[in-house]
């Protein structure tokens, strides 16, 4: 169930500055509350209340952070854009673009109701194959539904760039892990360089959610099977889609997988849930899309969900942050490279 906690202690919002935001904005700011949604590791994630009215704000964590990364400016034109195409995209009410309010730009959109499904099913919840089922089944349609949508009438042709998207990709990759890299991190240069000399083709541009996953989307509170909101737009581009079906795939773990991925784990291990290929499978009958090279993309996942862990244990060991759920990211980013490796069989 999604649950918000009181704001931790070192990532407090001013509420006056927010209230007198919200209000030169035509927003609701009397008696203005907040809680933060405790998921995540990278933007931070606010419930604001003023009376009956409730609203999600979206700010970049704290401390620098990489050249062009958690760009909320970025992120709420998309949503914007997006939301008429795409109502499962949160509508976004405001953006803030002056970092002098609370110390970093910001957006603020509604909010949507409903259980997110991560690491292990919640209390209560009325576990069933057939519920299970419907929830992959609802997942993958979604996915579809989103690489479905014409994104140039949407208007977004300026977030991305296809022509040589994944060749960008790969390199940016690399780069990241280089900046972040400590000497615990293994050797990495065969895989970098396989990732690089075996970019396959790609086939036509959609929109790239970029991290699509179970724990990125609502379920209704009502009906468990139906999707209220796909959440977390951060990271989207026009691109190859088969990179967000790859995405999908590796943080949809099976029996077995926690202690070989050293800590990655989803509630899709549990009785009920698809395996892998059966999601692929049906991706592919959907879509229509040949999935026949899909191992380079899923290798190429596994890599950037590294990198991503070695960058928020960076975050934590030189200072930028203490919450120290993060001293454990490194063991799953050595983890992760090394079964990259191993489907690119290396």
């Amino acid at each position: 169930m999604l649950e918000t906690i009181p704001v931790r202690a070192d990532e407090q919002l001013p509420l006056e500055a927010v209230a007198a935001f919200l209000r030169s904005a035509g927003l609701p700011s009397d008696g203005l509350e907040v809680e933060q949604f405790p998921a995540g590791h990278s933007n931070l994630t606010y419930l604001i209340r003023s009376g009956d009215w409730e609203a999600v704000l979206r700010r970049p964590p704290l401390g620098p952070v990489a050249p062009r990364a958690h760009d909320m400016v970025r992120e709420y034109r998309i949503l914007d854009r997006l939301h008429p195409a795409f109502p499962l995209a949160p509508r976004p009410y405001v953006v803030c673009e002056d970092a002098s309010v609370i110390g970093a730009p910001f957006y603020v959109m509604e909010r949507r109701h409903g259980s997110v499904l991560d690491r292990d099913l919640p209390d209560g919840w009325p576990a069933s194959g057939e519920l299970h089922r419907a929830i992959c089944e609802r997942l993958v349609e979604v996915l579809v539904e989103l690489h479905a949508v014409d994104w140039q009438a949407a208007g977004l042709g300026e977030i991305g760039h296809p022509d040589g998207y994944m060749q960008r990709q790969v390199t940016g990759w690399i780069e990241r892990l280089a900046r972040v890299r400590t000497p615990q991190i293994p050797e990495y240069e065969s895989l970098a360089k396989w990732l690089v000399d075996s970019l396959p083709e790609s086939p036509p541009a959609t929109i790239v959610h970029n991290d699509y996953k179970l724990n990125n989307v609502l379920l209704s509170l009502h009906n468990h099977g139906t999707i209220t909101a796909v959440l977390d737009w951060e990271m989207t581009t026009v691109g190859d889609p088969l990179s967000d079906i790859a995405s999908l795939l590796v943080y949809w773990t099976e029996p077995g997988d926690e202690a070989l991925l050293g800590g990655l784990k989803s509630v899709t291990s549990e009785p009920g849930f698809m395996a892998r290929r059966q999601v692929r499978d049906l991706y592919a009958r959907l879509s229509g899309r040949d999935l026949s090279g899909l191992d380079w993309y899923v290798a190429f996942a596994y890599f950037k969900v590294a990198v991503i862990c070695q960058q928020i244990f960076y975050r934590w060991k030189v200072g930028q942050t203490r919450d120290e759920r993060f001293s454990l990211h490194q063991e799953v980013a050595c983890n992760l490279i090394a079964k990259a490796a191993s489907v690119a069989g290396l």
